[in-house]
């Protein structure tokens, strides 16, 4: 049996293809493995980093290239069929790297004191939207430049971020203003990543102390709390259309919450620390229908078995006459005799 050393650590995730047959995972060692959900195992194997310049912070597909991007800024647009690369220097400290699903050729990257910055694929000169720091605070100090994770808002230009300062950003890169149009807080310690659920206008995050939250976008209040995690949170991901989130860290447990009431779904014990989570696309109606569907045939054959067996009594009455007279409790090995009054 072959042993899993850290440098096989997963970092990142993402599908492979639209059809969700496949599954790109980064490693800490650089390689991006190939893994096939149809066959169950890993089908190929390919070198994408150096381990000196950092951890993958980000991985992505377009129709025809793989984008990955690691912490010390090494952005590359890997093409398919050629062992030619697009390099691009994002800066230093990347946390994460985001590709826009409505516009693929454009990601969004952010890290320690580096800004939120939009990139266009296909003119990688300079970045299309570079975000401003807000202004200094209350004691004219100016506010450290931390972006834990980001999203691209559905069917609009805007794009959210958290922050290791417990803050959440609205950016609108279609405006000239690149400041946030909206900021909220929610609790005292970093936000380590987010999820935008099907229903827009709302967020999920989730922070180094195992809270999650739904935040409003549009007013930046705290719309509820999600219980049960008990470690950081590393990874959080919305489906896009049930109103369901999935969330893992360093507690080993993967969960699944409603996002309509807030409840624990599901919750499995992984016995790994775990880094990231990946949804599918793919609806559960019908596969829950058949569930459904298998459930109720099992019961309706059980039903039958129990309506052909014949009914057996026995007299107990005498039993449990005796039983309410007197019960036998052992103390320090002796027996001894206790009258239930009634």
């Amino acid at each position: 049996m072959s042993c899993l050393s850290r440098d096989q650590e997963v970092c990142v995730m993402a599908w492979g293809d639209p059809h969700e047959s496949e599954v790109l995972v980064g490693s800490v060692n650089g390689t991006v493995k190939t893994f096939s959900t149809d066959k169950g195992i890993f089908t190929a194997t390919r070198e994408c980093g150096d381990p000196s310049q950092g951890r993958f912070t980000g991985l992505a597909v377009t129709d025809s290239s793989m984008i990955t991007c690691v912490e010390s800024g090494l952005l590359k647009v890997w093409k398919e069929g050629s062992t030619e690369t697009v390099e691009i220097n994002v800066g230093n400290g990347i946390c994460r790297m985001q590709q826009n699903p409505s516009q693929r050729h454009r990601v969004a990257t952010g890290g320690k004191e580096n800004p939120l910055k939009v990139w266009d694929l296909e003119r990688p000169d300079k970045p299309i939207f570079t975000a401003k720091n807000v202004a200094h605070d209350w004691l004219d100090m100016r506010v450290p430049v931390w972006v834990r994770d980001i999203g691209f808002i559905p069917d609009s230009d805007k794009i959210v971020t958290c922050t290791g300062h417990h803050q959440v950003r609205v950016y609108d890169p279609s405006t000239p203003q690149r400041r946030p149009v909206l900021e909220a807080r929610f609790g005292e310690y970093p936000l380590t990543a987010l999820s935008l659920p099907a229903s827009q206008g709302t967020v999920v995050v989730g922070n180094t102390h195992g809270e999650l939250a739904i935040l409003d976008l549009r007013k930046g209040l705290v719309r509820g709390c999600l219980k049960g995690l008990a470690g950081a949170v590393r990874g959080l991901q919305c489906h896009p259309s049930l109103p369901l989130v999935a969330s893992c860290g360093l507690d080993r447990f993967l969960r699944v919450h409603s996002l309509e009431d807030r409840s624990l779904q599901h919750k499995v014990y992984l016995k790994s620390r775990l880094n990231c989570v990946l949804l599918s696309s793919r609806d559960l109606e019908s596969s829950s229908a058949d569930v459904s569907g298998d459930v109720e045939e099992v019961k309706a054959e059980e039903d039958e078995v129990w309506d052909t067996m014949e009914t057996v009594t026995e007299k107990t009455k005498k039993r449990a006459a005796q039983k309410d007279e007197a019960t036998v409790t052992e103390v320090d090995g002796k027996k001894k005799r206790k009258l239930v009054k009634k």
